[in-house]
Formats: C-alpha cells, structure tokens, sequence
C-alpha cells in the first residue's frame, strides 16, 4: 500500500526524513482511454454510452481480473500501474511480452468484432518506470508519483483510436523477453511494432524514444 504523505507543517522536518527514506517502485504504467464516449453522452438522450462502456470495460478482460491495478480513473481514461514484484504472481502476467501480447489481442478482437455499434474504440500507452514512488496523499487511496508517470502520459498524446503506443524502455523489457523465451520475432506481435520516433514532450528536459502498433 501507498506511503501516506500529509504533514500540516510546510517545512516540516519529519516529512524531509521521510521523503529521503523513499524507495522507487519501478514497473509498467498503462493508459486505457476509449475513444468518441463523450460525443456520445452528448448526442445520444438514452444513454447508450452506459452500455457501451460496459461493454467495453468488460471486454477488457485484465481489467477487471486484476482491479488492484487500476491507480486512477478520469473521465474514460484509466491509469494502472503494475510493479515489477507483481510479474510472475498472476498467470496474464508472466513478463512483458505476454502483458503485450495480451493488450494486443483484447485490442484487435474489439477492433475485428463483427457488431461494430456495442464498443467504444480504445487507445493505449505503455512505459516501463524506474522514476516511480508508491505514495499518495490522499489517506487508503493507492497511488504512483514519478517522472515516469508523467512521460507515460505524454505518450498517449501520441495515442489514437485502435493504436498502442510503447516507449522504448518498455520495448526493450519485451525484446530480454524475447531472447530468454528465445521465440522468433516474426511469429509475434513484435512484428507490428514500428521504428523508433523521437520526440521532444512539454515539460520533459530530454527527447523521448517511442514506438507504435497500429491495429490494421
């Protein structure tokens, strides 16, 4: 659970000590948003939109397998955040490479599914963190603050409909996993993934490597 920060006292000394004990808690920062809902809301009276996110939600089968890692809901956008120490414990989750394998696929089956007016389109960006911190300061909410969680929501600006967007760091966990399950790149979603961008993002000192799926 989150390391609970609320001190009254703006210089407080206490919370100086406590914030030099603080440890990262590197792992995987997943962003979910389903795309044209607010249109919805707007133009359709009955409500349908209700329904579709249901659909959509559930669809999304790992979401609510594992809602210990859903960190923060705005609008129709999710954030999840999945610690390193977690890989391994839950059978979808094996290693990088399969928690790809897995988004990939829940994504093209929406995209491919033959009813086309029950779903909303979605939209996803995945980074690997290492500049990450299991706190909050809202007392019994879970939360993550970093640097890292901040670039993983740059990189969905570069996000759209039926796209998964994947920082370079995260690629690079899935290609160890690659090499260790020593399965050939063609016979895998890795042969979707694009060539390297590199862009300057607002607020981040450096130029940032990502790559992109587009679901075709």
């Amino acid at each position: 659970m989150a390391k609970y920060i609320h001190y009254n006292n703006p210089y407080s000394e206490e919370l100086q000590e406590v914030i030099k004990g603080l440890e990262t808690t590197p792992g995987v920062c997943i962003f979910i948003d389903v795309i044209n809902s607010t249109g919805d809301k707007f133009d359709n009276p009955d409500k349908r939109w209700i329904r579709k996110l249901n659909n959509t939600f559930n669809f999304i089968s790992f979401i609510n397998n594992f809602p210990d890692f859903v960190v923060k809901g705005i609008g129709d956008e999710l954030m999840l955040y999945l610690p390193d120490t977690d890989f391994g414990t839950e059978s979808a989750f094996q290693n990088y490479y399969s928690l790809l394998s897995e988004i990939y696929a829940t994504m093209d089956n929406l995209h491919h599914h033959p009813v086309k007016d029950i779903f909303y389109e979605c939209k996803v960006a995945l980074h690997y963190c290492t500049d990450v911190y299991n706190i909050t300061f809202f007392e019994g909410v879970n939360d993550y603050y970093g640097t890292d969680i901040d670039l993983s929501a740059r990189l969905m600006g570069k996000a759209r409909g039926n796209r998964i967007v994947l920082s370079e760091s995260f690629y690079k966990k899935v290609n160890d996993d690659l090499r260790k399950l020593n399965l050939n790149i063609a016979d895998t979603v890795i042969n979707e993934i694009s060539k390297t961008y590199i862009e300057d993002f607002k607020g981040v000192p450096y130029p940032v490597e990502f790559r992109k799926i587009d679901l075709q």
